[in-house]
C-alpha cells in the first residue's frame, strides 16, 4: 500500500462562550477559514490554522 500525503487543516481557537481554547480539523483550508471566521466575533476571540501532513492509511481508518 502507498503511504501518500494528504492535508487536513487543524482550526485552534478561544471559544469565549466557555474561556477555553478548542481545537477542530477540516478536510479544506476554505471550510477551516469559515469556521475560524465566525469564531472570531469579539475582540478577546482568536483562531489560527494549521496545515497538517496526514499519511493516506491514517485518513481510510
Amino acid at each position: 500500500m502507498e503511504n501518500q500525503l494528504a492535508q487536513e487543516f487543524h482550526v485552534t481557537y478561544f471559544d469565549a462562550d466557555c474561556g477555553r481554547i478548542r481545537s477542530e480539523i477540516f478536510d479544506s483550508l476554505r471550510e477551516a477559514e469559515r469556521f475560524a471566521s465566525r469564531n472570531c466575533g469579539t475582540e478577546e476571540s482568536w483562531a489560527v490554522i494549521d496545515a497538517v501532513a496526514v499519511g493516506q492509511a491514517r485518513i481510510a481508518a
